[in-house]
Order: C-alpha cells, then sequence, then structure tokens
C-alpha cells in the first residue's frame, strides 16, 4: 500500500538538537532513579552512579551524532524515548541487583554479579549494531531484494534451539542457544527476518490478497492458492508452540502477519479469518498440551494454587496492589519476591515502586513510539518502506501488549520480554535494530526529493544555447 503522505521536511539543526536535549533530560531522569533507589534500599547513595551515568551518557551520544551524520532527517524522538525505557530499565535491574546482593550477603553466600552492569554492556552491544545498521544500510529498499533471503534466515534462527548440545531450554521453554557462557535467544532477531519477508512478499502479492473471488457467511474470500500464506503463517506459530513450548512467540509472530495483511489489502476479512484461525489454534493447543492448560488454570484460577504454579502472578498482583496509584517510591518495595522480576515481571517491579502512574508513564512512552512509528509508515514514499515500518511497529505493540496483559492477569502470561526495559542481552540488541530500521525510513520519507533532472530534448537546448 503506497501513500501519497509526505512530511514537509524542518531544519535538521533544531531537530537534532531537541534529540539531544530530550536525551540528556533521560540521562538526568535515570540519574535521580539511580541514587534514589539506592537511598530508599540502603539509606545512603554511593558514588557508583557516576561511572554508570558517564557510560550511559557516551553511549547515548554517540547513537545521537550517528543520527546527526548518517540519518539527519530521522524522526527526532525515537532515539530519546527508546533511550528512556533502556535507562529505566537499567534503573529497576539496579534496584533488584541490591536485593539480590543483600539476601546474598545475609545467607553468607558469594556475592552475584550486578546484572545492570551485564545490562550496560549490551545496550552498548545495541548501540554498536544500530550505528551499524545507519552506517551499511543507507536505503531501506535495498532490504527488498532479500525477502526469501530474510525468509530463510527466520526460518533458520527459529529451528537452531532445537539442535542437540548448543540449543538449551529454560522454564520448560526451548528457546535458547548456549555456547560456552553465554546464551542467546535467537527468535529476537527472527522476527525481524521475519517482518522483512512479510513486507516484501505482501508488496509483490497484495492485489491478488486483495481481489475477492468468493464470498462465504459475508466474509469475501480471495482464491484458494492466495489463502497459502496466511495458514503457513499459521501452521509455522502452531510449530514454534509445539516444539519450542513458547506460547508468546507464536502469537507474536501469527498477530505481526496478520496485521499486515491487513495493512496491506485493507480487507477486514483478513482479520476475521485470523481471529478463527487464533481461536481454533488456541482450543487445538488447550487440547494437546498440558503446559498450556496450566497457563489457562493460572489465568482464570490463581489464588487455587498461590504457592505452586500461580506463585508468579499472585505475587505480581500482590506487588502491583502494595504500589497503588503513586508507587512506594524506587527501593522502598519488595518486587525481589516476584520470580524473575527482571525479565519477564519486570513491570510488576514498575508497577509496585513507580505505581500506576509510572506505569502509565512508560505505557504512554511505548505509545508515542508506536505513534511515530506508524507515521513513518505512512509518510514513507515506498510500499514496502510502508509495511516494514507498519510491522516493526506492530511487533513493538504487540509485544508491550502481551507483556502487560500477562503481568496484569489480562491474558494468560507468555514469558515475552518486556522492549527495551527487561533484562537480557538478545532482547536488546533486536530492539535497537528495530529503531534503527524506523530512523532509516523516517530518514528517507523527511528528506527532501532531489530536484527534478531537465528532460533529455531541454538539456540540449540549453547545451547548444551555451
Amino acid at each position: 500500500m503506497t501513500s501519497a503522505v509526505t512530511v514537509a521536511p524542518t531544519n535538521p539543526r533544531q531537530r537534532r538538537f531537541a534529540e539531544l536535549f530530550l536525551i540528556l533530560l533521560a540521562l538526568i531522569i535515570a540519574s535521580a532513579g539511580y541514587i534514589a533507589s539506592e537511598l530508599g534500599y540502603l539509606g545512603s547513595a554511593s558514588n557508583s552512579w557516576l561511572p554508570f551515568i558517564g557510560v550511559c551518557a557516551a553511549i547515548f551520544i554517540a547513537a545521537h551524532l550517528a543520527v546527526r551524520r548518517l540519518a539527519p532527517y530521522a524522526d527526532p524522538l525515537l532515539l530519546p524515548l527508546a533511550a528512556f525505557l533502556n535507562l529505566v530499565g537499567l534503573v529497576l535491574i539496579h534496584r533488584l541487583d541490591l536485593s539480590d546482593i543483600a539476601r546474598a550477603q545475609r545467607s553468607g553466600r558469594a556475592v552475584p554479579r550486578a546484572d545492570a552492569l551485564a545490562q550496560l554492556t549490551w545496550t552498548a552491544i545495541g548501540i554498536v549494531a544500530f550505528i551499524a545498521i545507519l552506517y551499511f544500510l543507507r536505503d531501506h529498499r535495498i532490504l527488498q531484494k532479500f525477502t526469501y533471503t530474510a525468509l530463510a534466515a527466520g526460518v533458520a534462527l527459529l529451528a537452531l534451539p532445537l539442535l542437540p548440545f548448543i540449543g538449551t531450554s529454560i522454564n520448560g521453554a526451548r528457546l535458547w542457544l548456549r555456547i560456552g557462557p553465554l546464551s542467546f535467544q535467537p527468535a529476537e532477531l527472527s522476527k525481524i527476518c521475519l517482518i522483512i519477508f512479510f513486507a516484501g512478499y505482501l508488496v509483490v502479492k497484495r492485489d491478488a490478497l486483495a481481489t475477492a473471488r468468493s464470498r462465504v457467511a459475508g466474509i469475501d474470500l480471495p482464491r484458494g492458492r492466495d489463502l497459502g500464506p496466511l495458514f503457513i503463517a499459521w501452521a509455522a506459530s502452531m510449530a514454534v508452540l509445539v516444539f519450542q513450548r513458547d506460547l508468546g512467540t507464536a502469537l507474536l509472530f501469527f498477530g505481526v502477519f496478520i496485521m499486515l495483511l491487513y495493512v496491506a489489502t485493507e480487507r477486514r476479512s483478513w482479520l476475521v479469518l485470523g481471529g478463527i484461525l487464533f481461536v481454533l489454534g488456541a482450543t487445538l493447543s488447550y487440547l494437546a498440551f498440558n503446559h498450556v492448560q496450566e497457563r489457562f488454570a493460572v489465568w482464570l484460577h490463581p489464588f487455587n494454587d498461590p504457592t505452586g504454579s500461580a506463585y508468579q502472578i499472585v505475587q505480581s498482583l500482590f506487588g502491583l496492589a502494595s504500589g497503588g496509584v503513586l508507587g512506594t517510591g524506587l527501593g522502598l518495595g519488595n518486587p525481589q519476591f516476584v520470580p524473575f522480576a527482571k525479565t519477564d515481571f519486570i513491570m510488576s517491579t514498575a508497577g509496585e515502586e513507580l505505581g500506576l502512574t509510572g506505569v502509565i508513564v512508560l505505557l504512554m512512552v511505548y505509545a508515542v513510539i508506536a505513534q511515530r512509528g506508524f507515521r513513518i509508515a505512512v509518510a514513507a514514499r515506498d510500499a514496502f518502506g510502508t509495511l516494514l515500518a507498519g510491522g516493526l511497529s506492530i511487533v513493538l505493540v504487540l509485544q508491550v501488549f502481551i507483556v502487560v496483559g500477562g503481568v496484569t492477569r489480562l491474558i494468560p502470561l507468555t514469558g515475552l520480554t518486556t522492549p527495551f526495559m527487561s533484562y537480557g542481552g538478545s532482547s536488546l540488541v533486536a530492539n535497537w535494530i528495530i529503531i534503527a530500521l524506523l530512523i532509516r525510513i523516517s530518514d528517507g520519507a523527511r528528506r527532501p526529493a532531489p530536484p527534478p533532472r531537465p528532460a533529455r530534448d531541454e538539456a540540449m537546448t540549453q547545451v547548444v544555447q551555451l
């Protein structure tokens, strides 16, 4: 779907100044949060915040300079908003590190490593990947040439954890690669590859998919052979659920494909068909797999087994309740009682110590990132850019919805990470790559069009006149 909407370029210097100001504001807020967490939990603040924030400042200012040099016309809000979420996640992980250190000291065990330092290292790696994308990918349309290569890479990345020796299971889901002390979740990069494939495929096939050939129960349907991609995406999602026991990733992939089908064709029938297949897949999964039945039982009746399989969600609900509207304050709550508080339940930590107000602020930041992403999709000058930016924005929206919905018991828990905030290197690097791609598409949409070249006859006339 192409769009004639363009965004009038403004002064790039003013945009970059606004971007730098917002990054500095995010660093100031993170500094205050870092100090407040130590004051609240320890009663005093160390000087460790100075090198910590200094490294963060160096990382994000380097990203700002890269955008200024390589994508001067890009949207000025994406980088500072993502940096803000990343910094908030670092502060919350540091807060939980304080609890881990105190618990180890009380029990006489060795002091564990600081996960905030590891997350800061992954942040630096993510920014390096961010800058590399902007440097080497000067035109997002090049990615369309690798449509089927991206499909092969995405499928291969999904299948890697199933291999013996390097694939490993964590919490019942086989999603990780472990090589020595390092672990990585390839599904995070797989989602980017598959979005590139979806965008490239739908650009070519959108006319066929938008053409109604029959009408069943009031729903316009395309040709039978054109329904193939929908069923392939559904079967692939079910395969992820069966072999890797990962409900969240399966839901994410299928949801992104259905939404991109709707964006490409503007036909509501795809949403209806997708909804029917989703209900069918959920029913079959519930009947066939014990772990899916357990997730639904915990979701529906968490207090029937508060100390067993429902312990996580029960502790999360207690934490959110104790946080109230304004929160207990950084360092003054007990988010460490929630298992996996640094990963799956980082929003529970935010809800307890920052309150409903803090959670709303974080959700509004995610909403603004999504809004800017969709605006970039509308302003893109090519159909591939529209679908790629739309798909990248949709995957962020769906992931936040699935995570926050699970933590608040709106939907069953799925095990996905909160973008930019949860502890985990693979997720963080993948999300910074998504921001880099959105910035590249935005720069292409906002960049002034080159002046039209004179026609051949007109040019020859000018030469003769000279």
